[in-house]
């Protein structure tokens, strides 16, 4: 089975050849290679030719998605957003409501 999933930038995929889950993080424009950070945190690239060999697919976000980059702050994931916070208290005023 050869990969027929274009590479997509904040995408999260699984190589069924060697079950490892990552999200493509950057292109590389001038070396023609797509970089990934693996759900364990390592980073890795894939030239064309063999992104298009391999046994990838799209998945969606693993639950704990953010483990491996050590960076993201709770402002990155939205968590603190006032919107965010508005929005789910708007969600929990109308489900009350509604019961």
């Amino acid at each position: 089975m050869t990969t027929i999933a274009d590479p997509i930038l904040n995408s999260w995929y699984k190589d069924f050849e060697n079950n490892l889950k990552f999200k493509i993080v950057a292109f590389d424009e001038k070396d023609e290679t797509i970089e990934v950070q693996y759900l364990n945190g390592d980073i890795g690239e894939y030239d064309q030719e063999s992104w298009y060999n391999s046994t990838f697919d799209f998945i969606e976000a693993p639950e704990d998605w953010s483990a491996p980059f050590d960076d993201v702050e709770d402002d990155d994931l939205g968590y603190s957003d006032d919107e965010y916070k508005k929005t789910n208290e708007m969600n929990l005023i109308d489900n009350l409501l509604d019961k």
